[in-house]
């Protein structure tokens, strides 16, 4: 109801597991790779933990959209069967025909026969079968071992079915138990998804407001953003379910900017007494308050919906009824805005803000410029850059895409004000960055750069002999069927080719073998992926030893 008001073609912040959505962070990034290297590693079980909205399916579906052609999938998402029951939905999935029990009685038999015969025809010609099943936490444990027992079937290379179980943390103390060892031993990759991190959170906001076509400033302050990620601990369906209220709360009072006190009036309503238990003793503090106060934001939904009638018009201004309830309690909102202004105890409440950034973004770039070994004189830099086959790239991925792209870049941070300031980003860690203006460097904390930075940076790369911003027939396109080929094993197509479907499909593969949406789209990012396949001399981020030392 909120969408439009906000300037968005959808609702950002279903819980619904939208593959679009996906915010591929660090941790969900390495959870795709585990699936994905399970799905060559020869059979066996690949193992998915993760906490209740951790994002767990939500990276299936994506592996499911990565999956090759020539591989059979069954997705089972209730798991709570018996052995009968979950080998006649094993043949369902795969369409595999059973013959019907004689005189009613099911055996294993009747069902293990025909999944054996299917499985080794399909083998026969080239085929591999994966069997998929969520919220395995639930299954017996006469089920994980008729499981384990179904991936007895192998050749002399590879087992011949792949079993994927998906699952909350409990999963792993269940194959951890004495009766289950043998299950255990066949397991070929685990990984377990984390909750996000704080800076991380941002850019999930971000992303998923991006996702749903939002351009604009974003409609969460820097103290919405981290009341968001104290009171849901970094999970991505808390963070939807906060979120999508907190937005709803402040469409309600006509404001396009949500505040900390939004947020807080918005988690009182979404989230129960236990979650709210597990807050730092202040946030009980303010949001028992709140609980107890006048519950706007659920008045102002139903006022909303009716605004939203047809007959009225959609999205007219609110009635001044619910604006008034506001202004009523401002006094004491404005106490809870306080409390959510104190920051959290912190190891690194020394180095919290920097101060000493650069203001001027062209004295910026021209900091950034050795680390390409070039010289920028005043004036537009991506323009002086151009000419030397360098181009500039911005982005508000955050901190995953700088990951992966591994490159000096300059951070856009940014005061209480708004007001932006550059560091030049020289090493990055597991939990600190090394930055660097003018004559001095500092390696400080992630967590300390996030309360500065949200998220902005900027970057060159270098371009393929004849690039333009599309590509056609061409020395840029040759290039990009050279440097595929040869990162995949394959022989290039002929010159002067166009970007037909059968190199599409070239990149797609790419994209997937990087971790990427695998899109088929050639844009920067896929481009300076390839750069570092085809060896093409960049310069590269410092690593920093593990664990990281702060100044």
């Amino acid at each position: 109801m909120y969408a439009k008001f906000f300037g968005l073609q959808h609702e950002p912040f279903s819980i619904a597991p939208d593959p679009r959505y996906l915010f591929m962070s660090e941790r969900h990034r390495d959870a795709l790779a585990h699936l994905l290297y399970g799905l060559r590693g020869g059979g066996g079980f690949v193992l998915l933990t993760g906490e209740i909205g951790a994002g767990k399916t939500t990276v299936c579906r994506c592996f499911l959209e990565q999956i090759p052609k020539r591989c059979n999938v069954a997705y089972i998402f209730n798991p709570k069967l018996t052995v009968n029951e979950l080998l006649k939905t094993v043949c369902e999935e795969y369409g595999i025909h059973h013959e019907s029990p004689a005189g009613g009685t099911e055996t294993v038999k009747q069902y293990l026969d025909p999944i054996n015969e299917f499985l080794l025809r399909t083998h026969a010609v080239g085929q591999n079968n994966v069997l998929i099943i969520d919220e395995a936490q639930n299954l017996s444990t006469e089920v994980l071992e008729q499981l384990r027992l179904l991936t007895n079937l192998e050749t002399n290379e590879r087992k011949l079915l792949q079993i994927i179980l998906i699952g909350q943390p409990e999963l792993r103390t269940l194959l951890a138990r004495p009766e289950l060892e043998q299950l255990a031993q066949r397991v070929i990759a685990r990984f377990h998804l984390q909750a996000l991190s704080e800076p991380e959170t941002s850019q999930y906001v971000r992303h998923r407001l991006g996702v749903a076509g939002f351009n604009g400033v974003l409609p969460f302050d820097r103290k919405a953003l981290q009341r968001i990620f104290r009171l849901t601990g970094g999970v991505p369906r808390r963070i939807n379910l906060l979120c999508d209220r907190a937005l709803l709360g402040a469409y309600a009072q006509g404001r396009r900017q949500v505040d900390g006190a939004t947020v807080d009036r918005a988690a009182a309503e979404v989230f129960d007494a236990d979650r709210l238990r597990a807050a730092t003793p202040w946030q009980r503090r303010t949001v028992a308050w709140v609980a107890g106060a006048t519950g706007v934001i659920a008045a102002a939904a139903a006022i909303a919906l009716f605004i939203d009638m047809p007959d009225l018009g959609v999205g007219r201004p609110l009635a001044a009824a619910p604006a008034r309830g506001l202004a009523a309690s401002s006094a004491s909102a404005n106490v809870v805005a306080a409390a959510a202004s104190r920051p959290a105890p912190t190891q690194e409440a020394s180095s919290a803000a920097i101060t000493w950034g650069l203001r001027d973004e062209g004295q910026a770039w021209r900091e950034l410029a050795p680390t390409w070994r070039l010289t920028l004189p005043e004036g537009d830099p991506c323009a002086v850059a151009k000419r030397q086959q360098l181009q500039c790239f911005r982005s508000e991925g955050g901190l995953a895409l700088l990951r992966l792209l591994d490159r000096p870049s300059l951070l856009t941070l940014r005061d209480d004000g708004g007001r932006p300031s550059y560091v030049l980003l020289l090493g990055l860690g597991s939990q600190h960055a090394t930055v660097r203006a003018g004559t001095r460097t500092q390696t400080l904390s992630l967590l300390a750069l996030g309360q500065q930075w949200r998220g902005e940076f900027a970057t060159l790369w270098s371009t393929p002999p004849g690039y333009q911003a599309r590509l056609g027939p061409g020395p840029a396109l040759d290039w990009l069927d050279a440097q595929l080929a040869k990162a995949l094993g394959m022989t290039p197509g002929p010159a002067g080719r166009g970007l037909d479907a059968a190199l599409r499909s070239r990149v797609a593969a790419f994209q997937r073998a990087q971790g990427m949406v695998s899109d088929g789209r050639v844009g920067p990012i896929t481009l300076m992926q390839l750069n570092r396949a085809a060896g093409v001399a960049e310069p590269r981020l410092q690593p920093l030893p593990t664990p990281d030392h702060a100044n």
